[in-house]
């Protein structure tokens, strides 16, 4: 048998390192033993996803230095790598459970469905919903088929007993089946959810072993269930600990910069990022800190993951890059790793128009740019002496605008700018008084380039690093603040 693995990351957003992380494993277990690592990717959420996300997670795992035997891009005997180039086959799958009854079609509206789960939870009982529960009266479910109502198809689970899926590190893990929805396989749009789509392109493509977060344990029986519905073996299952932030809650971009390109944008070198998501939860046998991804490979034992959630230490990863730059860097090959970073003509380009309409000579223009330059901005209390709003306020608008950002679809200066009024007529304050304060927390000066087209050129992950900074520095946000900030924020 060749051992056969994949990451199926999802195009909607920046490329995240915890995908990274998943991704090194795979394809460290898949070299170990002499095996292939396949690319997909799960582009069924057709608002969400997009060809520049694609792009960013192709190009990000390819700057950590990992390779894939198969995918989107270099092809294969298994395309298409795209789930959205494959919904005949998912439509052909769902016919064949709804043929042999192992699945139905659900009429229910979500109104319905929000009402059935309230009524569960009053009455104290698991929120799952059953066939049975969704089961309409006949004659109802006659009319809504013959009206042509919208449908999703969804899968039939059993009510009672435990299930018991084999893990590589967890052994057997029990799921109460009663905690088990009937889950929807197709959406109404006819394109599937990831459970089927996961398991009919896993089987179609050989994969032997899946290498995944521990967040999908709870989604294990149910893709168990549908392989026996099929008659299909299962892939071997291996649950990764998830990264965690120093609180050890699990990383997100709301308290820790998630995306690989913002670790590329500060300055990390690839053979230290990729060295450190290798440490975590694993060790080399030697225990040494230091290692290149050819050593990880060559030395990869999949029962050397600890189970323990694995820290993501900005410090560590920082003194672990430090080591790189000065072990493993002569002066040629740094002046070659500043020109990539940052000191290169794509990323001069897109800053000469910020600073030629205001310089007279060539030694204004560092001192005016360094904002594009920098990790972070110095700045304090003091910086925002100038600005004309309470405490409280700038410390709103800033975290307001810090929580937009997380959720814009696409990156631009024209997707900033809608946000930036939007927010600023909530506030009920001129756009040049919105902007003062974020001025500041982006350049680390009152007097620099254009804010907007800083944002755009630094990207999502600096941008939102630098306004948490400016938060912080600013008293930061209470747990009572933020109860009232969320919910005020929800109302917008």
């Amino acid at each position: 048998m060749t051992v056969r693995t994949r990451i199926a990351p999802s195009p909607t957003g920046d490329p995240h390192v915890g995908t990274a992380y998943i991704a090194l494993f795979n394809l460290c277990f898949a070299r170990q033993h002499g095996g292939q690592f396949i690319l997909r990717i799960e582009d069924t959420d057709r608002q969400r996803s997009t060809a520049e996300s694609e792009q960013m997670i192709l190009d990000s795992l390819r700057w950590l230095g990992l390779e894939w035997d198969e995918g989107p891009d270099v092809g294969g005997p298994h395309g298409p790598y795209r789930q959205s180039e494959r919904g005949d086959i998912y439509v052909e799958y769902a016919r064949q459970l709804l043929e042999s009854g192992h699945a139905f079609k659900c009429y229910r509206t979500s109104e319905e469905l929000d009402q059935l789960r309230e009524e569960r939870k009053a009455a104290g009982q698991h929120l799952a919903l059953k066939p049975c529960d969704l089961a309409l009266p006949a004659d109802e479910l006659a009319r809504r088929e013959q009206e042509g109502w919208p449908h999703v198809v969804r899968m039939t689970v059993p009510t009672e007993g435990t299930c018991v899926v084999e893990d590589m590190l967890r052994g057997s893990i029990e799921v109460d089946w009663a905690q088990v929805d009937a889950q929807v396989l197709l959406k109404s749009d006819g394109m599937p959810t990831y459970h089927l789509a996961n398991v009919v392109d896993d089987h179609l493509m050989g994969i032997t072993h899946v290498l995944r977060g521990e967040e999908w344990i709870n989604s294990a029986p149910k893709h168990q269930l549908l392989y026996e519905y099929f008659g299909w073996p299962m892939p071997t299952i291996c649950h990764m600990p998830l990264l965690r932030n120093p609180d050890k809650s699990k990383l997100s971009k709301r308290k820790n910069p998630t995306s690989i390109n913002y670790y590329r944008r500060m300055g990390f070198l690839p053979q230290a990022v990729a060295n450190y998501l290798g440490r975590m939860g694993w060790s080399m046998p030697d225990e040494r800190e230091k290692f290149t991804l050819d050593e990880m490979m060559a030395h990869f034992d999949i029962q050397r993951v600890s189970l323990g959630g694995p820290v993501f230490d900005l410090e560590k990863l920082s003194w672990l890059n430090g080591l790189y730059i000065r072990e493993d860097l002569d002066d040629d090959a740094l002046l070659e790793a500043l020109k990539e970073w940052a000191f290169n003509e794509a990323y001069a380009r897109q800053i000469l128009p910020q600073v030629r309409p205001r310089v007279e000579t060539l030694s204004e223009v560092m001192p005016l740019a360094g904002h594009f330059f920098a990790g972070t901005v110095n700045v304090d209390e003091a910086s925002f002496a100038g600005v004309k709003l309470e405490r409280e306020m700038l410390v709103k608008l800033l975290q307001f605008l810090s929580w937009r950002c997380e959720t814009l679809p696409a990156w631009n200066k024209e997707a900033l700018l809608a946000e930036v009024k939007s927010l600023s007529s909530h506030f009920e304050l001129k756009m040049k008084d919105f902007l003062a304060p974020v001025f500041i927390a982006i350049t680390g000066s009152s007097t620099s380039t254009s804010v907007m087209d800083a944002m755009a050129i630094l990207g999502s992950d600096v941008t939102r690093a630098r306004l948490r900074h400016a938060i912080s520095v600013l008293g930061g946000v209470s747990k009572k603040q933020t109860k009232r900030f969320e919910k005020e924020y929800r109302e917008l």
